[in-house]
């Protein structure tokens, strides 16, 4: 996997560029410093914050990615490291782990990992946004400050202002100590306005940074973690384990389901002909009732070899209904004797 101190070399380049400019114009941001120190302070001091969160932000990456090479090309001897942070799930996973074993992981397991290293990165990341957006705050609130305090001054030139004597060289030096005050507020302004803004756009170079240094594990260690997962053969688990029913045992199961279902539908045509049958059966009792007071004994005799036909044929239906069960349920049997784990399908 990739070091993450290709992205640490980044950022301490970009540092000494601003180190550089910081120095050049040292003078000036002296000056702009003293308009408004507490605020300005705050601002910097957030800023040096941020950029120690960052740099950490990116050196916690370097112990997890020895840790990853160290279990993706292990070698006799060599000291394992302790257990990563970022990591600490998948180390705890592979404690139990068998040395000497090939590590295979299953798709929900990797994408739990995943999903889990996901969200430690993202929240390391969020107080690195936090503080971005509240660099940029406290610069818009040192430029409205600034300005009320640029209004407040003049509104108290304006009335401070007197003719007097009328000597215009007492009037231009109340006008020059007047001017002091809006001057100031408006120093207080730009300049909380430029130190906020600036450390903004550095935090966010920062921030950019660090988030390619974690995409790129991130990206590196899902890539391995693919080579390492087993995927299912489509087939189905016995008792919430990973290994697969054999084929046959799959082609059993259907097979017993279809017939599950036809004996349902076998079982309800039944039910419909048993009720048909009472109701021919009560029709013809109150026929039989009936020719009973109308005709003799030869009428007798056909009504009597009708009904035995007819109790024959409900018997034979029956019969074959029942024959049917006991086929679908010794099929259901010997199905569920072979998916049981360590039978033999040949035994059957």
């Amino acid at each position: 996997m990739t070091r993450p101190t290709t992205y640490l070399v980044r950022v301490l380049l970009f540092l000494l560029a601003v180190g550089g400019v910081t120095a050049l114009l040292s003078s000036t941001l002296y000056q702009a410093f003293c308009n408004n120190p507490y605020l300005d302070g705050l601002i910097v001091g957030i800023l040096l914050l941020g950029i120690g969160w960052n740099i950490t932000m990116i050196l916690r990456l370097v112990p997890e990615v020895r840790w990853v090479n160290i279990l993706r090309h292990p070698r006799d001897g060599l000291t394992t490291p302790p257990p990563p942070r970022l990591l600490a799930p998948m180390a705890s996973m592979l404690a139990t782990h068998e040395k000497g074993r090939r590590l295979t992981l299953s798709a929900p397991v990797m994408q739990s990992l995943l999903d889990s290293l996901s969200a430690r990165l993202d929240e390391g990341r969020e107080l690195s946004r936090y503080l971005t957006g509240l660099l940029i705050f406290l610069g818009l609130l040192g430029t409205f400050y600034g300005l009320l305090l640029t209004v407040g001054s003049i509104a108290d030139v304006i009335g401070n202002m007197s003719v007097g004597s009328g000597d215009m060289n007492v009037m231009f030096d109340q006008l020059k100590s007047g001017l002091a005050g809006p001057l100031h507020g408006m120093g207080t302004a730009f300049s909380g306005s430029m130190f906020g803004l600036a450390g903004a756009l550095v935090l966010g170079f920062l921030d950019l940074t660090a988030g390619q240094a974690q995409t790129r594990f991130f990206n590196e260690l899902e890539e391995w973690l693919a080579s390492i997962t087993r995927l299912s053969a489509g087939g189905l688990q016995v008792g919430g384990s990973d290994a697969t029913v054999p084929a046959y045992v799959q082609a059993l199961l259907e097979h017993t389901a279809e017939n599950m279902d036809k004996l349902q539908v076998l079982l309800s045509r039944s039910e419909e002909t048993r009720a048909q049958e009472h109701r021919l059966l009560t029709a013809l009792n109150d026929r039989l009732v009936q020719m009973t007071d109308r005709s003799g004994e030869d009428h007798l005799q056909g009504i009597e070899s009708l009904l035995a036909r007819l109790v024959q044929e409900s018997a034979a239906g029956r019969e074959q209904m029942v024959t049917d069960i006991r086929n679908d349920l010794r099929l259901l049997a010997r199905t569920i004797a072979a998916s049981a784990p360590g039978k033999n399908p040949s035994a059957s």
